[in-house]
């Protein structure tokens, strides 16, 4: 599959994720979401435009915790994704578990067909 075709998936996946976070409580802001705005890695998904933080809000309050993100992360999981939450981050600093904002899309997993009738619903995702 080309690139652009995966980036247009993941886009397409990324809606969802963004639909589905509203339908159980969340707000969203975008954070790093396009190639070229931060400076990254040569080969990083954020640099091939298969990878997006989100910044998740409930009831105002701006979540920070990878905890927050869960219900989340799990749901992108469910349709296919890699969600940071799941990384060991004490390698690169010490007492912080994950990246929990950071979601991608053919990080460490091979890109699986994601069609309605595959999706995860609501109730999949808990």
């Amino acid at each position: 599959m080309s690139l652009r075709k995966k980036q247009s998936e993941f886009v397409r996946e990324v809606g969802s994720l963004i639909l589905f976070a509203y339908e159980i409580g969340y707000e969203l802001t975008f954070g790093d979401t396009y190639p070229g705005k931060f400076k990254h890695k040569a080969n990083s998904y954020h640099g091939k435009g298969l990878a997006i933080d989100l910044n998740l809000f409930k009831n105002g309050k701006y979540l920070t915790s990878w905890e927050a993100h869960k219900p989340l992360g799990e749901y992108w999981e469910l349709m296919g994704g890699s969600w940071g939450g799941r990384w060991d981050m004490n390698i690169r600093q010490p007492g912080h578990q994950g990246d929990g904002n950071h979601y991608s899309w053919g990080e460490g997993k091979t890109f699986k067909k994601n069609t309605p009738e595959t999706r995860p619903n609501q109730e999949q995702a808990f």
